[in-house]
């Protein structure tokens, strides 16, 4: 029951965007209603809040490997490679402080 229970709240809202407010209210009302025992209650919430936090390291990572492959067939410089750049420019301003 409760790992039917999980999947339904989990289908339903939707993994990358489950707070932990609303877990703990359907929770709460699941106990209420008598289908769920505080244990449990406590348990759905920690197992939800474990997967979407997964849920949501994996959406992260995806979308970053899209953007940059995104930005590289755009030839946009990345973070980095403007960080290389800026770091350039201050060795060479340096080095043209040195020679005056």
């Amino acid at each position: 029951m409760l790992e039917a229970i999980n999947k339904a709240f989990l289908l339903g809202v939707g993994l990358a965007t489950v707070t932990k407010e609303k877990v703990e209210q359907l929770a709460k009302e699941l106990t209420e209603k008598g289908e769920l025992s505080v244990e449990q209650g406590d348990e759905l919430v920690k197992n939800i809040m474990k997967t979407s936090e997964q849920a949501k390291q994996k959406l992260e990572s995806e979308v970053e490997k899209v953007v940059n492959k995104v930005l590289e067939k755009a030839h946009l410089p990345s973070k980095a490679d403007i960080e290389r750049l800026q770091q350039r420019i201050e060795n060479l301003e340096k080095a043209i402080k040195k020679g005056e």
